[in-house]
């Protein structure tokens, strides 16, 4: 019998990405895989269940998962979904374990390996496989548009029968992939522009897309391709610097993120209320509390002088696209972990061992363990009986 893989459609509000796009199916066909889609997966980011070919198109989501050894998804499907699955199957999706602890159980319970796609190594070996950063290149061109549309003035310098139109002022902030996307588009749309970041190695790469690099005497690289958190004195520094950078902008992005934590504050009240007058800010922190006093996530809100935008999920603005590199991701991880038609995990392998959530029976992750684990250190006897609706 070949592997069954099943796709599941997105739930999430707002959601319009798919974790299965045709091209892909068709090379999975090629590997001797059954895959079945849930009727309607991919019809949000313009795939149609007439486009995948020798795929079969399912209605039921419980009876798909109940026979799948291989469940792909965005987001983390419903505890009914992970409840019908057999044990020893594989689930693949966004995870973020520590936000879910009630469907980490299920999976721990369900003996169910579940690959985390935001834990995937940055390392260069990985890079195929890097969710995070193949979402974040389209998020970070989709940021520079979005500010584009609440301004009340365009990017580019232009001349005019009547005088000269000056460039506008872009300002980003946080130089990892979002944000250098961000730079990069601003620069193409003739903006003058400006990137900053506590790493200072980020310095060559803003040069390289045409824009200064604002340089605050502040080294606060970290691991595992993030930024540490900045001390008070720090910060003091920084903020010194910035103050007036901001206070010059007419759009200013801001990417700083970490993964299943708080987003850091890079501007402050006092900072927003020295802006031009109808200067935009698109803040893409703001599903983790945003990088600006005042952000509200899902909300365009004015502060002051300044429009602050709180845009949520970003990628499936451009769920087209999103989905088919999220779902190149996911075939380049299918790569490591089907051998010769069957599945073969090699625990040894850092990019397997990290990825990994959960595996036979354990939270295999050891932050999402302790937070999960903490007041519930055993496991339970069985697993979550499952619901009527799938």
């Amino acid at each position: 019998m070949p592997l069954k893989i099943v796709t599941l459609k997105e739930t999430e509000a707002g959601e319009r990405r798919v974790a299965l796009v045709p091209d892909v199916a068709a090379r999975l066909v090629k590997l001797g895989c059954g895959l079945a889609l849930e009727a309607g997966a991919g019809v949000a980011s313009s795939y149609l269940d007439s486009a995948y070919k020798d795929v079969s198109i399912e209605t039921s989501q419980r009876d798909m998962v109940a026979s799948a050894d291989i469940v792909l998804a965005v987001n983390p499907p419903s505890l009914s979904a992970i409840s019908a699955m057999k044990p020893g199957a594989i689930l693949i999706s966004l995870f973020y374990g520590r936000n879910h602890p009630e469907l980490v159980k299920a999976l721990r319970d369900g003996k169910i390996s579940c690959f985390a796609m935001e834990q995937v190594p940055r390392i260069s070996r990985a890079q195929a496989m890097d969710v995070l950063s193949s979402q974040a290149t389209l998020a970070g061109y989709y940021a520079v548009l979005l500010g584009t549309t609440h301004m009340q003035k365009i990017l580019p310098m232009m001349t005019t029968a009547v005088g000269s139109l000056r460039a506008a002022q872009v300002l980003v902030m946080g130089l990892g992939v979002a944000g250098l996307q961000a730079l990069a588009t601003a620069h193409r749309l003739g903006a003058v522009t400006e990137g900053y970041d506590v790493r200072p190695e980020t310095k060559e790469e803003a040069h390289s897309l045409g824009a200064k690099f604002v340089d605050t005497g502040v080294d606060a690289t970290g691991q595992g391709g993030y930024a540490r958190e900045l001390t008070e004195q720090e910060k003091a520094k920084v903020r010194a610097v910035l103050t007036d950078h901001i206070a010059r902008a007419d759009l200013i992005v801001t990417t700083a993120a970490v993964p299943g934590r708080r987003a850091p504050r890079l501007i402050d009240a006092e900072q927003i209320a020295k802006m031009k007058q109808g200067a935009v800010i698109v803040d893409m922190a703001a599903e983790g509390g945003g990088n600006c006093e005042g952000t509200k996530a899902g909300e365009t809100v004015q502060v002051g002088p300044a429009m602050i935008v709180g845009p949520v999920n970003l990628p499936s603005c451009l769920a087209e696209q999103a989905s088919e590199l999220y779902a190149k991701n996911v075939l380049n991880l299918l790569q490591q972990i089907i051998k010769d038609g069957k599945i073969s995990l090699d625990m040894t392998d850092e990019v397997i061992a990290k990825t990994l959530l959960t595996h036979d029976g354990k939270i295999t992750n050891d932050g999402v363990r302790q937070v999960v684990e903490g007041a519930d250190p055993a496991p339970t006897a069985a697993p979550p009986a499952p619901a009527t609706k799938g």
